[in-house]
């Protein structure tokens, strides 16, 4: 379950948080300000579920958080990852609808959350803002059209590579160059990748085999990202 840690800087989150409009007028701020709530979630913790109304607009302050759908037989697709400072979670209220994903934590993650009718409230007096959040709509909607035909029409080759440069690019490397900065289990990686958890350990072990990249327990160490890339691009 989520904990409030009372040492959370409130003050630097909602500086985080308002930082995403900077069309935001100073009173526009302070109401936004004076109704976040800041949450700290451990591995595994769930900030919301499917079917869940959607009330609330989460930014992800700290730490890395995925958002997951179950398809056939509740197995779970990883649809996206939400790397720090970004907003998630508000699609469903623009569709009228429960939530159709649900996101979990993937590490210890601090997360800010606002009440949805304080955002529409605000974007409907600013209408930068209120292109801001449709823009950021626009980018997701294209990005999983791509990751819907690339994980449909790629061989597992392809789609584990594909899914290893994402993570490096939504999360960046380690201060050697190439570790990423993010611990996977094979499950999630798999779920990631579309394809069984023993599928996923069979190509990373090809992989390391090929020298493209090295493992160690959850650390992925991506040697030579140009042979990644063109098994990505082959599918």
């Amino acid at each position: 379950m989520e904990t409030i840690h009372p040492e959370t800087d409130c003050a630097a989150v909602a500086e985080a948080v308002c930082g995403l409009w900077s069309s935001l007028t100073e009173a526009q701020r302070m109401l936004v300000t004076g109704h976040i709530t800041v949450n700290n979630y451990c591995r595994g913790d769930i900030i919301y579920r499917t079917t869940d109304p959607p009330t609330l607009m989460y930014v992800l302050v700290s730490g890395k958080v995925k958002v997951g759908k179950d398809g056939v037989g509740g197995r779970s697709q990883i649809v996206r990852v939400i790397k720090p400072v970004e907003m998630f979670g508000y699609r469903a209220f623009f569709a009228h609808a429960h939530h159709r994903t649900t996101a979990t934590a993937f590490e210890a993650s601090v997360v800010a959350s606002i009440p949805m009718e304080v955002i529409e409230c605000v974007m409907r007096e600013n209408a930068a803002m209120a292109l801001q959040v449709v823009n950021h709509l626009a980018v997701l909607l294209g990005q999983s059209d791509d990751r819907t035909v690339n994980l449909t029409q790629k061989h597992i080759r392809g789609r584990l590579a594909e899914a290893l440069l994402f993570l490096r690019d939504s999360y960046g490397v380690e201060a050697d160059g190439c570790t990423l900065s993010i611990y996977l289990n094979r499950e999630d990686l798999a779920c990631l990748s579309n394809m069984t958890t023993s599928n996923a350990i069979r190509t990373l072990s090809a992989f390391a085999t090929e020298q493209i990249i090295a493992i160690d327990g959850k650390k992925i160490k991506l040697l030579n990202t140009e042979e990644l890339a063109k098994v990505s691009r082959m599918g």
